[in-house]
């Protein structure tokens, strides 16, 4: 680069104010300066725009890695998965056989400890007869009233403000 001290600063201007003169030195003075601004300010938005680039570049680059992993981290574990549900299929096969063999001896052994299927229905039909009644059955109002219970459930509050004597309450002004 250039080396520019004090003592070459000064002969530039004394050789531009001889040459120039005194009267055009300030306006070429603030165009050189407006000049020197103007291609300083070009040069840090060429910086700036390749500093940009190469961070696209590398974001790219990472990017393509990134996706690269996943694509292997996706195979890996669907063969994983694979190799998994394979396993499964192959225990409840095992399974299946078992419990069929199971039920073999169990139908081959003697029925006598078993309920009879028909008793077993009733039993299920009362039950369910028993839970619906329960549920949906209630008993009349006019047995309700007859017997002193409460038809309708009210809070505490609403039976006191219900129920309250006349003479707890505020006179009214034109009774």
């Amino acid at each position: 680069m250039i080396d520019l001290g004090l003592t070459k600063l000064a002969l530039i201007g004394a050789v531009a104010l001889v040459v120039i003169g005194p009267e055009k030195l300030p306006a070429v003075a603030r165009m050189a300066g407006t000049l020197f601004g103007r291609a300083q300010r070009y040069i840090n938005n060429v910086k700036a725009e390749v500093n940009r680039e190469m961070q696209m570049d590398e974001l790219r680059k990472m990017q393509s890695n990134i996706v690269d992993a996943a694509t292997n981290l996706n195979k890996t574990i669907s063969g994983e998965l694979s190799d998994v549900g394979k396993q499964i299929d192959d225990a409840g096969k095992e399974l299946g056989d078992t419990l069929a063999e199971a039920a073999d001896a169990f139908e081959g052994a003697s029925h006598s400890h078993r309920v009879p299927a028909e008793w077993e229905l009733a039993r299920k039909r009362r039950d369910f007869r028993q839970k619906k009644l329960s549920h949906t059955s209630s008993l009349p109002i006019w047995f309700k009233r007859q017997t002193g219970r409460r038809t309708r459930v009210m809070s505490g509050a609403a039976r006191v403000a219900r129920y309250r004597p006349s003479a707890g309450k505020a006179a009214n002004f034109f009774n």
